[in-house]
């Protein structure tokens, strides 16, 4: 005899209500430190749902252990990150396997195994974790690979495909188990400025197809500028300024101004700042936190 599984109409209902909610993640007063040294001071983060957010900030500023914190690959020291409604900060490791499903990551050198095919990288996470049949998995891999023009290149080895192809690749790998937020781990970083554009294309293609989430971690402030709709700073640990890609032009906060100089953004003290060539409006809407 088989039971059918009862089903539970609050849990249903907050389950729609944060599909619902504008702000995927939250992330509120998040601490970490190493050894004594405080790394994270309190960050404040809104990540928006289906848009592209985007965490700039130099060497040190704390990027790369807010996205080990983010993924739950490291607990937190204190804080909150709610994604879809539920504090993930407190989740053991079996609780944390369903939240993990939700994310995707795209590493900064696409982190393909060299010794497997472009087919096998892509279908490694089916094979270990979900008890999906060769059949499926197949079915699943193709879709996802002609999804991002790489099909030809299924039974190939990363060393033998450009490396837009590898990224492409990559990307199929973190789309495969059909995540809502994909995390991009400086990904135009090392590539000249016509490729840094190919990959921004392909980040923006991928959002408005599946309908992801998008967080990008980079310096690279052209791609802020060509595909960003939500721009954050972190600096020293702490979220600097949180807005829109063309009110960080009109910040007067001297921290967000001096990063903008570094990275090759002209500033006028009397008009502003101008933004690179190529600069596309960003989307309209509430930003978390105005520029300063």
């Amino acid at each position: 005899m088989f039971w059918k599984k009862k089903s539970d109409p609050e849990a249903e209902k907050a389950a729609a209500e944060a599909e619902a909610d504008p702000i995927h993640v939250r992330v509120r007063g998040l601490k970490k430190g190493y050894d004594g040294v405080e790394i994270l001071k309190g960050v404040e983060l809104d990540i928006y749902r289906g848009e592209i957010n985007i965490i700039i900030g130099g060497s040190g500023a704390g990027k790369s252990v807010f996205t080990r914190q983010l993924l739950r690959l490291e607990r937190p020291d204190s804080g909150q990150i709610v994604v879809d409604g539920v504090d993930i900060v407190p989740l053991n490791d079996w609780q944390l396997v369903p939240i993990r499903k939700k994310f995707g990551m795209v590493f900064q050198f696409g982190a393909l195994f060299d010794s497997m095919t472009v087919f096998d990288n892509v279908a490694f996470p089916l094979r270990e974790h979900t008890s999906m049949s060769e059949k499926e998995i197949k079915q699943r891999v193709m879709s996802r690979l002609e999804d991002l023009n790489v099909a030809h290149a299924a039974h190939k080895l990363p060393g033998q495909i450009s490396g837009g192809m590898n990224k492409r690749s990559a990307l199929a790998r973190a789309l495969v188990l059909e995540p809502k937020i994909l995390v991009y781990d400086e990904p135009t970083s090392g590539l000249d400025p016509l490729s840094s554009r190919r990959v921004d294309e392909l980040i923006r293609e991928t959002s408005e197809k599946f309908g992801v989430t998008s967080l990008i971690i980079t310096h690279d402030m052209a791609s802020v500028f060509e595909i960003g709709t939500r721009v954050s700073m972190l600096y020293e640990g702490r979220i600097e300024t949180s807005c829109t890609p063309d009110e960080i032009l009109k910040s007067t906060n001297e921290v967000v101004i001096d990063f903008l100089k570094a990275s090759g953004v002209s500033v006028n003290e009397l008009e502003g700042v101008s933004p690179p060539a190529g600069h596309r409006n960003s989307r309209p809407g509430p930003a978390p936190k105005p520029a300063q």
